[in-house]
């Protein structure tokens, strides 16, 4: 059958990037093995942040007497927690599932698809061509070689979502972002929770100070943290699991009724038969792509997790965007993109552009300043006052170089910083600029003002 395009993978690329094909009247292939939506509406994004919110809630009315409010004692139904869960991803699913079906222009293929050739993709018993073809494949969560592991029953970040009851104590192998929402998550839930993390800190990719401060909060809430904590197997135990752990320079053994492997994501390049087409891949297993998301086979790209430019809902719909602006002779590129992102612990922590590791290693001269939650008036009238924010700049352009934002509202908040950096607006403006009180964002301009030498 041939096809005006084809378009591997329904997430958060291939979806708008259908729709925009289709309205140009060009007759599109959607091919997708799984649910319509990708990762993040089924697994990922929305199911995952509607019960960090059910969590929240729990949290919040165990904490009712810190605000005078006596709420009696608080219990969580995990069956109404997972169902509200599945309800909204119903929701999301089906409202793309409609628009895609209702779209003439486009044929949904239900298989998974593989290249037969550059041009060519083996759907099923289907056959699909097109000169041009858009691969929006995903990515899926990476199962370590654990001795034992095969041998009992693991949960990953998309199994977790299928939990009928409450795990009684669910231990996580990784410290990264995905481990830590769940076990922030099911402690309010009332779950018994321990990390085991290998490295010397969670958090790897963000700034010591962040990762102290977001372990501070996590042991506060009762979560037993494990750092230099090397997994050497697994095993089947009376009550779930045990986990066998070097730690402290001692072994522990570590029993619990579940257990998560949170160790990172890994693309599903492997499973398109990229060889027959000649599709080029990196040493990870992400396929290579230009400014422009083009692979090195003319009339095909890779949009999304897959790419490896990105691997969040925000950046795939960005390569949709890329996508779309070069087909009408634009030249919107990837290097434009500001790297921005948010970690949905609670408090949730939002970044910006360089860390300042980023920063220090960089050489150039810069402008740091820190803020703590705990000195700004809205946090402290909602008794949140953990976090801080912290802001770096180039002393010599006055542009701002990266940001984060960690506390009350820091996922909505670090936005106004992205959009100064977009604009290229020297951070004196946002300095000079009236925030509304009482609110978090009315410190930044404070802050700017209180800006001092990053030292050696």
């Amino acid at each position: 059958m041939r096809y005006d395009a084809i378009i591997i993978g329904s997430g958060q690329a291939g979806v708008p990037l259908a729709g925009a094909l289709a309205g140009r009247g060009w007759q599109v292939a959607l091919v997708e093995r799984g649910d319509i939506g990708g990762t993040c509406v089924n697994t990922g994004c929305t199911p995952t942040k509607t019960l960090v919110a059910s969590a929240r809630a729990a949290h919040l009315a165990r904490r009712g007497a810190d605000f005078g409010v006596q709420t009696g004692p608080v219990s969580v139904d995990f069956a109404r927690v997972m169902a509200r869960k599945d309800e909204v991803v119903r929701r999301f699913r089906g409202g793309i599932e409609k628009r895609l079906q209702d779209n003439e222009n486009v044929t949904i293929v239900r298989a998974e698809g593989h290249f037969e050739g550059p041009h060519r993709v083996r759907a099923g018993d289907d056959v699909l061509e097109a000169d041009r073809v858009y691969i929006n494949a995903g990515a899926r969560p990476n199962v370590p070689p654990i001795p034992g592991l095969d041998d009992v029953p693991y949960l990953t970040n998309t199994s977790i979502l299928d939990l009928a009851a409450l795990p009684d104590h669910l231990v996580i192998i990784g410290g990264g972002y995905i481990g830590l929402e769940y076990a922030q998550a099911f402690r309010r839930f009332g779950s018994q929770v321990t990390i085991v993390e290998r490295a010397a800190r969670i958090m790897g990719r963000e700034d010591r100070d962040i990762a102290e401060e977001a372990l501070k909060i996590l042991r506060g809430e009762g979560i037993r943290v494990l750092l230099d904590a090397e997994t050497q197997r697994v095993a089947r135990g009376a009550g779930g699991i045990e986990i066998t752990v070097q730690h402290d320079g001692a072994g522990e053994t570590i029993a619990g009724s579940h257990l998560l492997v949170a160790a990172g994501r890994r693309p599903n390049s492997d499973r398109l038969n990229l060889d027959a087409a000649g599709i080029a891949t990196d040493e990870r297993g992400y396929i290579t792509v230009d400014d422009h998301l083009q692979t090195n086979v003319p009339g095909v790209w890779a949009l999304g997790d897959v790419n490896g430019r990105g691997a969040f809902t925000h950046t795939s719909y960005n390569d949709f965007e890329i996508v779309r602006d070069n087909l009408d002779g634009g030249t919107r590129a990837v290097s434009d993109r500001i790297p921005t992102y948010a970690v949905y612990i609670d408090p949730p922590l939002g970044r910006v552009g360089m860390s300042e590791q980023q920063v220090r290693e960089s050489g150039r001269k810069a402008l740091i300043g820190v803020k703590p939650m705990a000195h700004i008036s809205r946090a402290i009238e909602r008794d949140e006052t953990a976090g801080f924010i912290k802001v770096l700049v180039d002393a010599e352009t006055k542009l701002f170089l990266g940001a984060a934002v960690f506390g009350i509202g820091g996922d909505e908040i670090v936005h106004t910083i992205t959009d100064q950096m977009a604009a290229k607006a020297p951070y004196t403006v946002m300095q000079n600029t009236v925030h509304i009180h009482p609110t978090v964002a009315e410190l930044i301009p404070t802050l700017l003002g209180e800006l001092e030498p990053l030292d050696g």
